[in-house]
């Protein structure tokens, strides 16, 4: 009875000193847990700090430089430059001229981009559009200003989609599109910035042309900005000295989180081809088509669209700065909430249904000027925030850096085809109710809608049918993907 005893009692305290041991290993990788979430966050804080301000500051920069023609045209630009253009048609050219070379070029130079450093690469292309804007204000007559939006077009197409692959390389998916919406977020700033700008040259006495003045005020700062990028923004992560050794492993191991592959200054050939032959980006083509049609509807037009509501050309100019702040605030939120619920696909089908009701009731109301311009809120805030909400839901998609650089300028490119007919939606001869222009721009948002809805219930359909497969995987595991890109068996999709 006492040996039970004893044997009882030294069970007992077995199992303490398991019991002890476990919640002290426990203890201790919890710490060591907390240790590497605390170095995480430094790190994301100090890439914040280095890479959002001067990127988003360039992309204001970029905005502005493409979309200043909509504020130059009340300034004067075609009665100077284009004998008057009582149709509108030629301003129509000279507007959408910048996205012929801009959908040539955004493959390509994407897809160079990955063999050379990214901040000469971005910091070049700042250089040289920002030259090509400010001589726009030298043009005098339809030729010169065609041929500076072509050149513009140019280095701008080696700019946006860089950047957005450049994120890719820093922030994780539960990151990435929040880091989007700030820097796209720049171009509803532009919008407002744009606006506020032009009021005040409204009210300058200079010896050239507003409009020309308008032009040398928003290219010339993209030049040093450029400059400064070459500087500030760092390398590649595995090459940077802004990092130290133990950020750069860190920074290393994020970027690989749910894929891997190809990475640094090599370009996969098989993954191009892949991107190319994906059906879901001729979908997410589609829908982007859509989408930027509405945006160069909103850039080159929205000032003249306000003035048709009885405002003069100099408040018009300042009634646009609302809707694109709106726009702005509406776009960080919903692509914050996107990151942290890791779905894409609803929140695109809302803000194209939202951007949608906007055209709708510029269609239906025509007489009551407050629901109109409630209108244009609408619009602006629909369609920001599905362009960045889209923007961030292939890029983690593709499963390579390789399908990345060629898949996201590939139905970028597609999306820009969108903005040429944008351009051609509102002719003056159709003013003030542009019932064309707003139909056109509605039915492409309820179809870029459906598109989205598409696109979320095949990327579930694709992740349910991998787990039922392969098993269910941690999403945040190294995933080899060199071979297969985004079809390997241990990636799932952001539906």
């Amino acid at each position: 009875m006492a040996a039970h005893d004893n044997a009882d009692e030294a069970l007992t305290r077995s199992d303490v000193r398991r019991t002890d041991s476990t919640e002290f290993e426990d203890t201790a990788d919890l710490l060591v847990c907390r240790d590497q979430q605390g170095e995480e966050r430094a790190l994301v804080r100090k890439l914040d700090g280095r890479i959002l301000p001067i990127t988003c500051l360039l992309y204001l920069f970029a905005y502005l430089d493409r979309s200043n023609l909509g504020n130059a045209r009340l300034q004067g630009l075609p009665r100077d430059t284009l004998g008057g253009d009582p149709t509108g048609v030629l301003f129509d050219w000279v507007n959408s001229a910048f996205f012929v070379t801009y959908i040539l070029f955004q493959v390509p130079a994407t897809v160079l981009s990955k063999y050379f450093n990214p901040r000469i690469w971005i910091g070049c292309s700042a250089i040289a559009w920002g030259l090509c804007s400010t001589l726009m204000a030298t043009a005098h007559n339809f030729s010169s200003l065609v041929v500076a939006r072509l050149a513009l077009g140019t280095f701008e197409a080696a700019f946006g989609p860089a950047v957005v692959l450049y994120f890719s390389f820093y922030y994780t998916k539960s990151e990435y599109g929040t880091r989007v919406a700030y820097w796209f977020g720049f171009a509803a700033v532009a919008g407002a910035f744009g606006g506020l700008i032009a009021f005040g040259i409204d009210h300058v006495k200079a010896s050239i042309a507003n409009w020309r003045l308008l032009f040398i005020i928003e290219g010339a700062p993209t030049v040093l900005a450029g400059v400064m990028c070459i500087f500030i923004l760092p390398d590649r992560p595995e090459s940077t000295s802004f990092l130290t050794a133990a950020e750069r492993k860190l920074a290393m191991e994020r970027m690989n989180r749910g894929t891997s592959g190809d990475v640094g200054r090599v370009v996969n050939r098989k993954h191009v081809v892949a991107a190319f032959l994906d059906w879901r980006v001729y979908v997410a083509g589609v829908i982007y088509f859509g989408l930027n049609s509405a945006l160069a509807s909103c850039s080159a037009f929205l000032p003249t669209i306000i003035q048709t509501m009885g405002y003069e050309n100099a408040l018009a100019q300042l009634m646009t700065v609302p809707p694109y702040a709106v726009a702005g605030a509406v776009l960080v939120t919903t692509s914050y909430i996107s990151d942290r619920l890791q779905t894409r696909g609803i929140l695109v089908f809302s803000a194209c249904m939202l951007g949608a009701v906007g055209y709708l009731l510029m269609l239906c109301v025509t007489h009551n000027q407050h629901v109109r311009y409630f209108a244009t809120f609408c619009i602006t805030s629909g369609t920001y925030t599905s362009i960045g909400l889209v923007i961030a839901w292939f890029t983690h998609n593709m499963g390579s850096e390789t399908k990345r650089a060629t898949g996201v300028p590939l139905f970028g490119a597609i999306g820009q085809c969108g903005a040429i007919l944008g351009s051609h939606l509102y002719p003056l001869t159709e003013g003030p109710t542009y019932i064309k222009g707003f139909a056109v721009s509605c039915a492409l948002l309820l179809v870029a809608a459906l598109c989205g809805l598409v696109l979320s219930f095949s990327f579930r359909w694709h992740n349910k049918d991998r787990d039922r497969r392969y098993g269910e995987v941690n999403p945040d595991e190294r995933v080899d993907t060199t071979e297969l890109a985004d079809k390997a068996p241990g990636f799932r999709y952001i539906p």
